[in-house]
């Protein structure tokens, strides 16, 4: 890892924790690198970090423990600043819609607040 490269993480509301906290250790401990991996390299490998197309500016963080698979929505502010909103374990082959629209909605509320300062 790059020690002079350093993104800002930020956790926006508590949909995060709220899926964190479900979470075993082991899941926890497997967020906390991929996060760490997204704080500290200038370029993030896909399989770690994806821009979901169709959206406006919104990427997946994306953790694999076993067979399972979970996924973290986030987007950029300032380009070195990161914001974390929802997660979920994902099941199905695409991402769900719902989960989307939520991160969407998430995000438009976190620049509303930002703007409204």
């Amino acid at each position: 890892m790059n020690e002079n490269y350093q993104r800002d993480v930020i956790v926006y509301g508590s949909y995060f924790w709220d899926f964190y906290n479900k979470q075993s250790d082991d899941v926890q401990t497997k967020i906390d690198w991929v996060i760490g991996l997204v704080r500290s390299l200038r370029i993030v490998p896909i399989r770690f970090l994806k821009y979901l197309e169709g959206t406006d500016g919104l990427y997946e963080i994306r953790i694999k423990l076993n067979n399972n698979n979970y996924r973290v929505f986030c987007c950029f502010d300032k380009g070195r600043i990161v914001i974390l909103f929802n997660g979920f374990q994902k099941k199905t082959e695409k991402t769900p819609k719902q989960e989307i629209e939520r991160a969407t909605k998430l995000k438009h509320q976190y620049y509303e607040e930002k703007q409204a300062k």
